[in-house]
């Protein structure tokens, strides 16, 4: 399954979907009928977390061909991605524990010889589970997983495999073209029982006998029942979320990041945008090695978006202050504009390189789409928030039902 990392190649896979996102989709969504035949989802993901397309098109072009009631499971999915990174501005916090959480079981397993080999043997795809073997060499193959086999992948780990839940979110993280800080942090989450409290997701035999059309069936090998992990209560204190910061100037410095490569419809006219620049922030992902699949369409993602903007235009991922303010002053830029990067690596690139930056004078303006202006409020508790005002959202943003 070729990921072509360009816009272009985002519609025309949109311009495939559209005729399977109505009834189709939510009759036959769960089904995995295997690699390179994924033929009842989107495979729009790797789009969508890259913003090659932006999730106000894809619901847009959806609408325009279905009503909201066909289409309603579909369009959940794309709102669920958006909820999980509102959600998570609301708590930044949960993804620096995670991080730190996931330096620590790093620690903790290279003490312990047998956990330290249940893991090597769940890594390599060698537990003797055959459907999760399986799905961890077509996920180090292909970069993708279908949404289901996320769900069972995930649920074996933890309750079958008794794994530290941050070591698979970290391994989906390390090869998922698609993953980013919230839909995988809080997807794991979510099957542990920690995100929706209480409530863990359990994954069976018969389940994946049938949605993978009799190709798996684990009878006897998963566990039966399963206690949804739990974590010490700490204080919620709801971060205050973003407003687009556009600082006036006379000329800015546009730094498109693996977040939002999508420079067609995003920026006031009036800006005077004398070059670009690319931030790929791949390797801050995780500690671990990341599969190339990722960096290679991260990297692809960055160049179709700048070639606009002239053949020149350098990608930094690596000392991005100091790179940053060398460009600036080559181009004798004081202000640089970006789409605002939500909580995770690429935020944390920024974080890294504001404070060179304003010792020497260079400002950062950022722009927040209108989509996760209208989402994110509703984001601070359970989906279910934002599911309801699915309806209102779209009227906000002027997206035609059909």
């Amino acid at each position: 399954m070729a990921m072509v990392a360009t816009r272009e190649e985002g519609l025309n896979r949109l311009d495939i979907f559209l005729n399977i996102s109505g009834s189709n989709y939510t009759q036959f969504r769960n089904y995995d009928y295997g690699p390179n035949n994924h033929k009842s989802v989107s495979l729009l993901s790797p789009y969508l977390r890259h913003r090659l397309i932006t999730e106000r098109e894809v619901v847009s072009s959806v609408l325009a061909k279905h009503s909201l009631r066909d289409s309603e499971k579909y369009i959940q999915e794309v709102f669920w991605r958006s909820y999980f990174k509102g959600w998570m501005e609301h708590r930044p916090y949960v993804w620096e524990k995670y991080k730190s959480e996931l330096n620590n079981q790093l620690g903790l397993i290279s003490k312990n010889k047998f956990l330290n080999i249940a893991y090597e043997q769940a890594l390599a795809g060698q537990t003797g589970i055959k459907c999760f073997d399986f799905w961890v060499n077509e996920l180090k193959e292909t970069g993708y997983l279908h949404n289901h086999a996320r769900m069972w992948f995930a649920s074996i780990w933890i309750f079958t495999l008794k794994l530290p839940w941050e070591l698979g979110a970290d391994f989906f993280l390390c090869n998922l073209i698609d993953g980013d800080a919230a839909s995988n942090t809080l997807s794991w989450r979510w099957v542990a029982g920690l995100h929706t409290k209480g409530k863990s997701y359990l994954a069976r035999a018969d389940n994946i006998e049938r949605f993978t059309c009799g190709r798996f069936n684990p009878k006897g090998q998963l566990e039966d029942s399963a206690d949804p992990l739990s974590e010490p209560e700490y204080d919620i204190i709801d971060n205050v979320l973003p407003a687009s910061d556009l600082h006036q100037a006379d000329k800015y410095l546009l730094l498109v990041h693996e977040d939002d490569c999508q420079t067609e419809q995003c920026f006031p006219e009036n800006l005077n945008i004398t070059g670009a620049v690319g931030l790929q922030s791949t390797a801050l992902r995780s500690v671990n090695t990341i599969n190339k699949n990722i960096s290679e369409f991260a990297r692809g993602a960055l160049e179709s978006s700048l070639m606009k903007f002239g053949p020149d235009n350098k990608i930094i991922e690596k000392d991005w202050a100091s790179e940053l303010l060398s460009i600036c002053k080559k181009q004798g830029v004081r202000n640089i504009l970006m789409h605002y990067a939500p909580t995770g690596p690429t935020a944390d690139a920024i974080k890294k390189a504001m404070p060179l930056l304003l010792e020497n004078q260079i400002e950062i303006s950022y722009i927040l789409r209108e989509w996760d202006k209208e989402i994110w409020p509703f984001a601070n508790k359970g989906f279910f928030k934002v599911k309801k005002k699915i309806p209102k959202i779209l009227e906000s943003l002027n997206i035609r039902l059909s």
